[in-house]
Parts: structure tokens; sequence; C-alpha cells
């Protein structure tokens, strides 16, 4: 298949026709084969198509389809949307998503929703996937009757967040291709899908039976690596034309607005408490054998690590081994540790516009310590390879956001987060594409109607996608 993309402002820089030939950029110039063709854009701008880094795919897809709880401002205006909700759904269990309980004045407890559902059960999961909130006929049902306030954390709100999410493959399926179609909207190519179960099935699924919207990098958990390593599966490996191995993934640590991100300090109001520094929950004795393991079977290890303390440990462990990889988040680290990424060859892997959804709550409990949050500039002074993501559905599965929080710091007309920490357009689309505009590279580009380094964040956050296009052929396209 050829296409020539006529007229496209290359970068942002000088209008120039693109031949694409077979899925592959084969020619840039002036008026190139003027009988082929075309597709007429007008001096746009033509750019790498995005990545978003880090994505938990098949959640984005399902919270489509939950009850919206990021408005709520404390418990009882939580439980108010719980009780609307049910006056409108007769479905079970109630399945609520998005709510940040680190500020509110109340607190979440089963009474609380056994006053709002009664015996109906209702599970509500936070924003940060770290918390799940239930009633006592949820708790019930999923085995945690006794559970004191049905406010689960970590590892038992996952096991029950896996559970909440078993829906038909083909209802889930139709799901995940519309989020699909929706991502290409954004002018997104490829997604590392970091879904906490095994993801090579349903992909492999989905793009046999006809999802074609986006390249997607799969992550292994700690679950399921044996498995993987049993398969040969190595990171790198492609298993079609869309979907490829990506790496190991294991967490070490928690969530900021769930208190147990691991960190040197104590948390405010936590102090003498266990687990006052918030949980560890991977230590070194077993991290580095999982790494060690998931290494010499060819999975890159992609460790979560938000608390600072985390972060040090993660890094120790990379340099114990010798090896490269990925940490996500990155969220607070030690002045003493934005060298060792490049030094180690450490990835980091940070999703911007959670700073702009965390700045109050690290305000109050990293108070003294955001000016070494989410610190892209410092990362990258440091010589640090950055990669931006959103960790949708925790931020929308929007790279545009992503780049506006990363250049701005600011969101909702309020003055910047640490200014001193933005970096530049050019660096955020860097840590958010995979390619370039360039003969021999994949034609996997996007088109857009404002030039990205003259917008402002408003403008960046809403930037108008014209076309997507993935291996050569459009996934998305409005000319």
């Amino acid at each position: 298949m050829t296409t020539v993309l006529r007229n496209a402002r290359v970068g942002g820089g000088d209008v120039a026709d693109v031949l694409v030939e077979d899925g592959i950029i084969t020619e840039i110039g002036a008026g190139l084969h003027p009988s082929a063709e075309g597709v007429e854009l007008d001096g746009r701008i033509l750019l790498p198509g995005l990545w978003d880094n880090h994505v938990h795919f098949t959640q984005w897809a399902m919270v489509q389809q939950r009850v919206d709880l990021s408005g709520a401002r404390s418990a009882a205006e939580a439980a108010a949307l719980v009780t609307t909700a049910l006056a409108c759904s007769a479905g079970s269990p109630l399945i609520g998503f998005g709510f940040r309980d680190g500020l509110w004045p109340d607190t979440p407890t089963r009474t609380t929703l056994d006053d709002a559902a009664g015996r109906h059960p209702v599970v509500l999961v936070s924003a940060d996937l770290h918390t799940a909130w239930l009633n006592s006929a949820a708790l019930e049902r999923y085995g945690h009757a006794d559970h004191p306030t049905g406010l689960l954390q970590e590892e038992p709100a996952f096991e029950v967040t896996r559970r909440i999410g078993t829906v038909p493959d083909a209802t889930l399926d139709a799901w995940a291709a519309a989020a699909g179609v929706e991502a290409a909207r954004r002018g997104v190519v490829g997604v590392v899908d970091l879904e906490m179960t095994w993801n090579l099935d349903p992909w492999v699924r989905r793009t046999t039976n006809g999802f074609r919207s986006l390249r997607v990098e799969f992550g292994v958990y700690t679950r399921d690596l044996e498995r993987a390593i049993g398969m040969g599966l190595r990171t790198g490996t492609a298993i079609n034309d869309l979907v490829t191995v990506g790496g190991y993934k294991v967490l070490t640590d928690g969530s900021l607005n769930t208190r147990t991100a691991f960190c040197h300090d104590e948390y405010p109001g936590l102090e003498g408490q266990a687990d006052s520094r918030g949980l560890l929950e991977a230590p070194p004795e077993r991290l580095v054998p999982l790494m060690r393991r998931a290494w010499e079977a060819g999975l890159v290890p992609d460790v979560h690590a938000i608390g600072d303390r985390a972060n040090t440990l993660a890094l120790d462990a990379f340099e114990t081994l010798g090896i490269g990889g990925r940490i996500e988040h990155a969220q607070l680290l030690d002045e003493s540790d934005f060298g060792r990424f490049a030094k180690l060859g450490v990835v980091a892997s940070v999703q911007p516009e959670h700073a702009m959804d965390d700045r109050d709550v690290a305000d109050r409990y990293w108070a003294g310590k955001t000016a070494r949050s989410f610190a892209l500039k410092s990362l990258l002074d440091a010589g640090a390879e950055l990669a931006l993501g959103s960790d949708a559905p925790v931020a929308p599965l929007d790279p545009w956001v992503t780049i506006a929080a990363a250049v701005d710091r600011s969101r909702d007309g309020r003055s910047p987060w640490h200014p001193e920490q933005a970096i530049s357009v050019e660096a955020a689309l860097a840590a958010s594409t995979r390619t370039r505009v360039e003969v021999g590279r994949p034609a996997d580009l996007v088109v857009v109607e404002r030039d990205p380094f003259a917008c402002t964040a408003d403008e960046l956050r809403s930037m108008p996608v014209a076309a997507t296009m993935l291996g050569g052929r459009f996934t998305h396209r409005t000319l």
C-alpha cells in the first residue's frame, strides 16, 4: 500500500510530502509522486505517533462502564453517589471507581456504604487502584466478612478488583475495542499494558478478532512469572504484528493516596503506628532474586516504586544485579538517586498528570519534600531517560493530557506546582514517542491541527488530532 501525505509540516518544521510504502516512510521531499494516492495535510503538523508507556488497559475499558466517583469530596458524598446510582441500576454488585480519600474530612467505612446501599453489594475502587472500599454485603461476597472497616488495601484490594473484572470475553473485548478507537483518536499508536493479570491470551484473542487500533507491549507479574518463563516469553519478542512481550512487573510499595508508598519518614498522623512509613511489599531479599530470575530468562525488570525509600531500594537492586530496566512512577526521590538512573541504565517511567491529581495530598503527606516529587527536570538534567504515561485509569489515556502536565505543571487555572520541574514540549514528546518522521522508520504517525511548540497548556490538553496512522494505515482520520 502506497500513500503520500502531502504538504505536511514535518515535526513543526518545513513543509514536505511524505511517502509511505508498506508501512514504512520511504521518501520525504517536495512534490513526490503526483500520481500516487495522496492525503492533503494543508500544512498541518506531522509528528511521530504517541505511546502511553503505562496503562491498565482492561481497567481503563471497564471504568467507562462504572459509577464515576472522581468528584466526591468526602465519604458522605461518595455514598450519596452510590445511592443515586442504585436508583438507576439493578446490577449486582454496584461498582464505582475514582475516589481519592487522602484529604477527605471523614473516613470511609463499611457502615457508611451499608447506610447508602443496604444489602446490595457495593465495591468502590480508588483512583490509584490500591484501595477497594466495600460494604458488608460485598465483604461477605468476596471473602472478607470480618474486615473491620471495609477499606481493603494493596493485595486484598487487587484481588477483589480482579474478581469484579470477571466479564464475558465478548463484552470485555467490545469495551476494549471502543477504548482502542478512542485512544487512536487522540493520536496514540501504542501502549504498555501493565494490567495485573495474564495479558497474553486476551491480546492475542483481541487482535485475532479484529482489534487493530494500537500496538501493545504487555507486562508479566510475579504470579505469572514462571508461566511466562516456561513459555519462553522474552521482552521484545513479537507475538504478532501488534502484540509484543514487555517487561516483568514487580511491586515494591503502595501509593501516596493510600499512604502505603514506602518512605524514609513517617506519614503525618501515622507516627508510631505499624507501617507508618508505608508498606514494603518486596524487600531486597525477595526483590533481587525475583529480578535475577526474570532477567536471566530474558524478561527486563519493571519495578513499581513510589516512595523515596522504595526507589532507593529498587535502584540498589538494579545496581546489585548490574542490569538495567525501568522504575514505574518514581514519584518521590532522594537527591542522591537522580543520577543513578542514568548511571545504571534505568528508565524513569513517570505519569505527570498524577502530580496534578496528587499535589494537595503530596503537600500534606510529603511536606517539605515535594521539590523532589515528580521531578522530571531533575531526572532529565541528571541524564535519565524518561518514558511518560498515564497509568490509566488513574489518569486519562491521553498523551496530550500527559504532555500538558509535564510542560506546565498546572491544571484548572491553578498556579504551577513546582514549575522548576517542568520540561520542554520537545522533551515531553520524545518521552511519549518511539520513532521519528524519517526515511526508513515505521509510519506510526499523528497529524495535529495546532503547533504543539506554540500551545498553551490548555491548548495542549485539548489538542485536535486530524489523523493517526499505524504501520501506514489510518486508525483515525478526519481529513
